[in-house]
């Protein structure tokens, strides 16, 4: 039986631990998700960008998966990131997922080949029209380089089922834009961690957080403070976390975001080739911003 997702609250974007030989630490990532839910998450995201995506094998998503379905049980919805190249594998990812109990998707772009607006929309009805499931459009251009624009949210209205939209362009105007030309037909959910609070005050519906992999009750206590209205308290929060958040803005933001994952006791820092753990002074300088902010951490009560 899946879990309704409606696209509210924090949803990690989970990190895929591995061991020192190379294998999926799935007693690591279920601490992870324990942390996760404890702390008040509402959804988990599973095989994304921070995780790792493109270095997963199929039967390790499912592995994955399956994992956060049982951490979760039933009480928060659990999504599957689709990152294919081609529109068929894409297909077979969402039916894979869906047969496996995923509650939802989320949905790239055509990876590796820079769509057009037509060729993109096709792209994202063709997986639609194959599965059940609730989808959140990733709409993340400055990585990705396809702007899923108005115009091509109105020719996806047809599809129930795509209901959200990870909301990454940059543009804050953009929260603005969505909202004007569809009042509520899609939840959104603020992508960028480092303007994730704007994101929520402009009328976001929720975010979609790295950094979350390392300090969920930070995170989740940011977003209960905005959505009360106490806009003072979430800023006092949200000033502390900004340097950690800048680390979810690098492209190395996998190794950096694990290595405050490993310091947080959520996390370690082996990566999959060809990504490799930091050294020297590029670790230091990380090192030095995670240990700042550990040395500073505001004391939040989790009822």
């Amino acid at each position: 039986m899946n879990v309704s997702v409606n696209w509210e609250g924090v949803y990690p974007a989970l990190l895929t631990p591995f061991t020192a030989d190379d294998q999926l630490d799935l007693p690591l990532f279920e601490k992870n998700l324990q942390a996760q839910f404890d702390a008040g998450v509402h959804g988990f995201i599973i095989g994304g960008s921070l995780g790792e995506a493109s270095t997963l094998l199929n039967d390790e998503k499912i592995e994955l998966l399956k994992s956060g379905l049982a951490v979760s049980d039933g009480k928060v919805p659990v999504l599957v990131n689709i990152a294919e190249q081609a529109t068929k594998q894409a297909i077979a990812r969402a039916h894979e997922a869906e047969s496996n109990g995923a509650d939802g998707l989320m949905l790239l772009p055509p990876m590796r080949y820079p769509a057009d607006a037509r060729e993109t929309v096709t792209f994202f009805k063709a997986v639609a029209q194959e599965t059940s499931l609730p989808i959140m459009i990733y709409n993340n251009p400055y990585d990705y380089k396809i702007m899923t624009t108005v115009a091509m949210f109105h020719e996806l209205a047809e599809f129930s089922n795509i209901q959200a939209v990870k909301e990454s362009t940059r543009d804050l105007t953009n929260i603005t834009r969505m909202r004007n030309a569809f009042g509520d037909r899609y939840k959104l959910m603020g992508g960028v961690d480092t303007l994730a609070l704007e994101a929520l005050l402009l009328g976001c519906d929720g975010w979609v957080g790295g950094l979350v992999d390392a300090f969920p009750v930070e995170t989740v206590a940011i977003y209960d403070l905005a959505k009360a209205g106490q806009i003072a308290e979430a800023l006092e929060i949200y000033r502390w976390f900004m340097p950690l958040l800048e680390l979810d803005i690098h492209p190395k933001l996998v190794q950096y975001i694990k290595l405050a994952a490993t310091a947080t006791g959520l996390g370690s820092e082996y990566v999959r080739a060809p990504r490799l753990p930091l050294i020297g002074a590029e670790r230091e300088q990380v090192q030095q911003v995670i240990q700042t902010a550990l040395a500073n951490r505001p004391l939040i009560n989790v009822e």
